[in-house]
């Protein structure tokens, strides 16, 4: 005794509306789009030195804090990295630990005439925190950054 073709064909149309379904969901979340991050308001605000304890102090308890949250974080400038299409700014503390604020499309210019040494106030979406055993220092990423005014 065999699958009947009923069952045989549900099954199919059932693997077909899952194919179709994560489709949908791969499509989605590739063409995804944000607003002005700078237009958005801040779970938190705090200095660059103060994230960078919480982080060293138990990183995955300020994963769960600050992950995926917009937040507005303030410094001194130790760094840029600058390339063609981005920037990157850093603020570090005496142990090498820092904070990387990767900068939106629409803010680059802004972010451009940043100077090492500036005391900016910097708002992103959090991408995280974690321990590098390499460079034997706390490093926390923000992605889709501008300048708070």
């Amino acid at each position: 005794m065999g699958i009947s073709k009923s069952k045989i064909k549900n099954i199919i149309i059932a693997g077909i509306v899952i194919a179709l379904g994560l489709g949908v969901l791969v499509w989605y979340r590739y063409t995804e789009t944000f607003g002005d991050t700078g237009k958005e308001k801040s779970a938190y605000t705090i200095s660059a030195m103060d994230i960078i304890k919480e982080f060293k102090r138990n990183d995955t308890i300020a994963n769960k804090k600050y992950a995926e949250k917009i937040v507005t974080v303030t410094g001194i400038v130790t760094a840029l990295e600058f390339a063609d299409t981005t920037v990157n700014i850093k603020m570090a503390d005496s142990t090498g630990s820092y904070v990387i604020f990767a900068f939106q499309s629409q803010h680059l210019a802004e972010a451009k005439s940043i100077k090492q040494g500036d005391d900016v106030s910097i708002k992103g979406s959090c991408s995280g925190g974690a321990y590098s055993e390499i460079l034997e220092a706390e490093f926390i990423t923000f992605k889709r950054c501008a300048l708070n005014k």
